[in-house]
């Protein structure tokens, strides 16, 4: 039996993220109240050594208890740290940590990139100023001479047309391969020198399958953004952030280089005295739902209207898409649906869902009926592209506002949105009105949000925080920019709040989804028994993401539930939606 609380937000809080920007103004404040930033590092770097001795012993003990059942704390074998700096600051917390490791008697071979012959004459004073030309002495540089001064073994990183081959890099042996290049301040392709550089370090801990450790960020991440150019980063297993979490850590790229994070806080969260506002929230688990009411029957938690599924010439059309987020609405909770689809899939919606309800999405009159009754809409998943179907949705999308309902825009609907958008359509704008009144919830991924704001795909992605913010300024509403680590930008009490989804999984890209999605949201928000929170878009996201966890992870399910990333389909997401929904439910 699981517990609830895997799922339930009840004891899992939600992680503040801040933006390098962010990061700044917090250690410049902190200077400014007299506090040292050579100190600073010191501290940071103490810390993560003692981090490394921890998530070493703890990969020994896993092997040991993996090959042998054995559990011996007792380490006699010679720890190694392979130790790659750069010229900054971050490649000052990496002097400073071979330093402190080779105090607790690990050997430590450090990789300089980038640096010259001069950087490496010993000084005698490390407080005073650089003699050639006055300025005084960087943190960094104090950091290296005082790893000089206790004999820390180096040697530089030589760029060369096949560096990754280098012998004097790939000779190198150790059980830990700690990444200190780059830090927050990174925001653009690595040069020549650095790409060889991470790509030498992958090569060589991937060949000794070695422990990697990235310091604050891994190198060649852009930590505002979660951008990774070209697919040149250091491929951590852990990440020790320091200061506060990073918002790149988490979305887009950030995922599949920065391992799991691990917090080293150092400073208040505040500049002027007065504490930052992140600039989103990871959240990880869903609001924990109330037993229902005994003495309720199926109006008391709504009715759900899908308009989708059309046919068009020349098409067999999508009617699945109509099915699934009908299908996902209802494993969601919502008391009723009925699906206004092409007259062809009335047959396939009954055979698949027999407790849905359906109508001729070309009934306009019987269309415009049921969303005079229904509770929530939810429009143009599989609806088609074509004039007609632009017809169909301007149509509908004006007898929505005109009654006055919370609707949910996907997939086609969105196509169309954009064409409206570039006419320069009164929909437009009375749409945005009626988002400050009743519920509007769009659901683009990166392709559709690139139409909406007239840009490209790339430009979305290599800011997608940006993005999200732009659309909800033109056309209003709730919006989740779907993705890796999608972001939920809400509207809260005039008050906009950015979210970070922290589950789901790669087998989750997979046709259909987004459509599964927006049944979630139609279904959660038709239960007006529920509070908003547990209603939200946010919430449903964070639904949705669980339950295909659901199907891919032993801990979080049953086996007959398992399905494996490779395999998982969208129409095996009902089913995962109803385990969440009963899970995250409080016992009577």
């Amino acid at each position: 039996m699981l517990a609830s609380n895997q799922f339930s937000s009840k004891n899992i809080m939600p992680i503040a993220l801040y933006s390098s920007e962010q990061l700044y103004a917090m250690e410049q404040a902190w200077f400014a109240q007299g506090n040292n930033s050579f100190a600073l590092m010191q501290q940071a770097a103490w810390q993560i050594a003692q981090h490394i001795e921890t998530l070493y012993e703890n990969k020994c003990l896993s092997k040991q208890i993996s090959e042998q059942g054995i559990v011996s704390r007792s380490n006699t074998s010679l720890r190694r740290a392979s130790i790659w700096v750069g010229t900054g600051n971050n490649g000052g917390d990496g002097w400073l940590i071979a330093y402190y490791l080779q105090q607790r008697g690990w050997q430590v071979q450090i990789i300089a990139v980038g640096f010259e012959k001069h950087d490496f004459v010993v000084k005698d004073n490390v407080e005073s100023s650089d003699e050639d030309n006055k300025k005084p002495i960087t943190d960094a540089a104090k950091a290296l001479q005082l790893a000089l001064s206790a004999d820390c073994e180096y040697q530089c990183f030589k760029s060369s047309d096949n560096n990754a081959n280098d012998t004097s890099v790939r000779s190198l042996s150790a059980e830990v391969y700690i990444d200190a290049l780059f830090g927050i301040g990174f925001n653009r392709a690595p040069s020549n020198m650095y790409q060889q550089a991470i790509c030498a370090f992958n090569e060589a801990a991937e060949d000794t399958q070695a422990l990697v450790i990235a310091v604050d960020t891994p190198s060649g991440l852009v930590t505002s953004t979660g951008q990774v150019f070209d697919r040149v980063a250091i491929k951590a297993d852990v990440t020790l952030c320091l200061i506060a979490r990073k918002f790149g850590l988490h979305t887009k790229d950030g995922l599949d280089y920065s391992g799991a994070v691990i917090d080293i806080p150092l400073i208040p969260y505040q500049v002027n005295n007065e504490k930052l506002v992140p600039v989103a929230t990871l959240i990880t688990s869903a609001h924990s739902l109330k037993p229902r009411c005994q003495n309720s029957y199926k109006g008391t938690y709504g009715h759900v209207l899908v308009i989708g599924g059309n046919r068009i010439d020349g098409s067999q059309g999508m009617g699945g898409a109509a099915i699934l987020s009908a299908s996902s609405a209802m494993a969601a909770g919502t008391g009723k649906i009925t699906v206004a689809c092409h007259k062809a899939f009335h047959g396939a919606l009954l055979t698949s869902l027999p407790d849905a309800m359906s109508m001729d999405l070309h009934d306009t009159k019987g269309v415009k009926r049921l969303i005079q009754e229904g509770s929530v809409i939810a429009i143009g998943m599989g609806l088609g592209r074509d004039d007609k179907s632009k017809l169909i949705f301007t149509e509908y999308l004006q007898a929505v506002v005109a009654a006055g309902k919370p609707i949910i825009i996907d997939a086609d609907g969105l196509y169309h949105l954009a064409s409206l958008y570039r006419e320069n359509h009164q929909l437009i704008a009375a749409l945005k009105t009626h988002s400050m009144t009743y519920q509007v919830c769009l659901t683009p991924h990166s392709g559709e949000a690139a139409r909406l704001l007239n840009k490209k795909i790339n430009e979305i992605e290599n800011d997608r925080l940006a993005a999200i913010t732009e659309c909800a300024a033109i056309y209003g509403g709730d919006w989740v920019l779907k993705g890796v680590g999608s972001l939920v930008l809400e509207e809260q009490s005039g008050q906009t709040h950015v979210y970070v989804c922290g589950v789901g999984n790669a087998g989750m890209a997979t046709a259909g989804m987004g459509d599964v999605l927006a049944g979630v949201v139609a279904g959660l928000l038709a239960q007006e028994d529920l509070e908003s929170g547990q209603r939200s878009l946010r919430q449903a996201v964070v639904i949705h993401g669980l339950a295909g966890d659901v199907l891919v992870s032993q801990t979080l399910s049953d086996h007959s539930l398992i399905i494996g990333e490779r395999g998982l389909q969208a129409q095996d997401m009902p089913a995962a939606i109803r385990h969440v929904m009963h899970f995250i439910t409080d016992s009577l």
